[in-house]
């Protein structure tokens, strides 16, 4: 295998000749890539002035789950790469999250007795996307995604287990698992990295201090206060966490372990990722992208690709302008949970260099909670029994356990005639009696900011809350009389709440005769603001099944591959489980790495 050293240390090869003027304009004019206007703009100097940052035969842009998987691939296929990335730390939105991984037919699931095979798998994702994505693209991503996890597994010190009984989002659909195909990653522990541990790009929500949790864990630790088997995962928890210390490990769990696992696996394959690196422009010649010009050390520089640029840089859901050009108001950067730093970089490289874009208008979306801090999104909360969610007429609009995609596309549609933006999300004291909220224990008081920003209120009657909140009090009491009649009942004729097994995982096992439903009757009542949230964009670079970057024509861009965030999703608008961003995103990584080698084989 090749050597990936860092070009600013000894080089892998010698530093590429600078590109002469001619060369730069020719491509621009010949691709509409305006390098020399606007770099000059952008970084005082034209192309054909900055000084050559090294040559690999694949430049990555971009660390998180689809970028590393990329690197990790193309480096154990015998080709020299680098990482470039534009944060002070590396994992991006991948390292934020929970990392639930959806992908079917996998080793690991299968062995955990998962009843899934390929048929199972085509029908379902079939029928979840529909015609929004190519046949062939989901065909890939069903295809690859196993080798992708098996060479995961036997190129990096990442292990995974499948999180039991977290079904499909659409389980009743044909192929669909009540019993679910998602899986997260294992323990890892920190100290693999050494110094490198540092710049791992934090959770968005910290593991309780001595504890070591899973994703799986979350539903049972919001119910240790009512449940004999949370109390048993919150000792458990508790145990892993005493264990590690007294080892001497720093444990890492959900996107931590699997960024960190990933790294680990760049360091040993010996591929440079280079932090605090921003992409300015793809670079073309003779029509093919053949490097990418960067920000290091702060100032401009061209790292040149023999083979292709991957372009694996994240969605835009920080590029204000690009969210209110391409998707419904009212949207903002404020209620987004994805990583800071993706504003859509290497989406508007590529569309620079003549990609065609997809599905612009979508993103992950789920319910969030505008808090002062940050923006909250909403799994459990929504879901479990006492609490319902009205719009500004005071009324329900959706089932609240639905898929939290679907709830912010009912937010969306119905907006217009009916505002559901914001929602709230009422609830009783018998339910703060009863369950963790976010990270507020049963029965404790909320924050005080969580009032004086307005994302929270807390009166003693419906209609008090009603007039604090601005909805018609008679219209949110009569919705309350209704929901209460139907939870008693344990049906829900109108929403179908708890009708999908999906509707279940996050709620109350001990409720009958539904675990979605019971009734708010218990002073004071909590209202939350609920705007629509999200945990990364979806639209992206327009790629084929090879991960290849497409015109609007249907042809590639030769030297151009996009996997992840910064490309169009193949869930198409829609959701099939836990992962379907992570585990696509490593897949098309992976794709695109063993298909730039493929053809340099040739």
């Amino acid at each position: 295998m090749s050597s990936n050293t860092d070009p600013a240390r000894p080089a892998d090869s010698a530093p590429a000749p600078r590109p002469s003027r001619r060369r730069v304009l020719g491509a621009a004019t010949g691709t509409g890539l305006a390098l020399a206007t606007g770099l000059a703009t952008a970084t005082g100097a034209t192309a054909a002035d900055l000084p050559a940052l090294g040559t690999y035969d694949v430049v990555v842009v971009g660390s998180g789950a689809a970028g590393m998987t990329a690197a990790l691939t193309a480096a154990k296929q015998g080709l020299t790469c680098v990482v470039v990335e534009k944060a002070a730390t590396f994992g991006g939105s991948a390292a934020r999250s929970g990392a639930g991984i959806w992908i079917p037919n996998n080793e690991v699931i299968l062995a955990a007795g998962v009843p899934d095979n390929p048929a199972k798998a085509a029908a379902y994702l079939a029928a979840v996307v529909g015609p929004d994505v190519s046949a062939d693209r989901q065909a890939a991503f069903l295809g690859h995604g196993p080798a992708m996890i098996s060479f995961v597994l036997a190129n990096s010190p990442l292990r995974f287990r499948w999180m039991e009984g977290y079904s499909d989002y659409y389980p009743e659909l044909p192929g669909g698992l009540p019993g679910g195909r998602s899986m997260e990653p294992d323990q890892l522990d920190g100290n693999i990295l050494g110094a490198e541990l540092a710049r791992l790009n934090p959770a968005y929500m910290a593991v309780p201090a001595g504890m070591v949790v899973f994703s799986a864990d979350y539903k049972w630790l919001t119910l240790a206060a009512v449940s004999a088997k949370g109390a048993a995962v919150a000792t458990a928890c508790l145990a892993r966490g005493t264990k590690a210390a007294l080892l001497g490990q720093k444990p890492l769990t959900m996107g931590q372990s699997l960024a960190a696992g990933l790294r680990a696996g760049l360091l040993a394959a010996q591929v440079p990722v280079w932090l605090n690196t921003p992409l300015s422009d793809l670079f073309v010649e003779n029509g093919a992208v053949t490097g990418a010009v960067v920000t290091r050390d702060g100032a401009a520089g061209l790292v040149r690709a023999r083979r292709a640029v991957v372009v694996g840089s994240g969605g835009f859901e920080h590029n204000a302008a690009m969210r209110a050009q391409y998707q419904r108001q009212p949207i903002g950067t404020d209620w987004t949970v994805g990583a800071k730093e993706n504003t859509g970089d290497g989406i508007q490289a590529g569309r620079r260099a003549g990609a065609a874009l997809d599905l612009m208008d979508d993103a992950w979306w789920g319910p969030a909670i505008p808090l002062p801090e940050e923006p909250y999104f909403c799994l459990a909360e929504r879901t479990l029994p006492g609490g319902l969610l009205v719009n500004a007429a005071g009324a329900r609009f959706v089932n609240e356990a639905g898929p939290y995609s679907d709830v912010v596309h009912t937010m969306y549609e119905r907006n217009a005639n009916a505002p559901d933006i914001p929602a709230w999300l009422v609830v009783d004291q018998n339910y703060r009696n009863r369950y963790l909220f976010k990270d507020v224990a049963p029965t404790f008081p909320f924050p005080d900011s969580w009032y004086t920003s307005g994302a929270a209120y807390k009166e003693w009657t419906l209609d008090a809350l009603a007039g604090r909140i601005g909805v018609p009090a008679a219209a949110l009491r009569a919705t309350v009389n209704r929901f209460n009649s139907q939870a008693l009942n344990g049906r829900d004729p109108d929403f179908h709440r708890g009708d999908s097994t999906y509707d279940h995982y996050y709620t109350d096992p001990a409720v009958r005769p539904n675990s979605c439903l019971a009734p708010l009757w218990l002073p004071p009542f909590h209202a939350f603001r609920i705007v629509p949230g999200d945990l990364g964009t979806k639209g992206g670079l327009r790629t084929d099944a090879r991960a290849r970057v497409l015109r609007p024509d249907g042809t590639p861009i030769p030297g151009l591959y996009a996997a992840g965030n910064a490309s169009a999703a193949v869930m198409g608008h829609s959701y099939a489980g836990a992962g379907s961003t992570i585990g696509p995103a490593m897949t098309f990584g992976y794709i695109a790495a063993r298909d730039i080698a493929a053809n340099a084989a040739r």
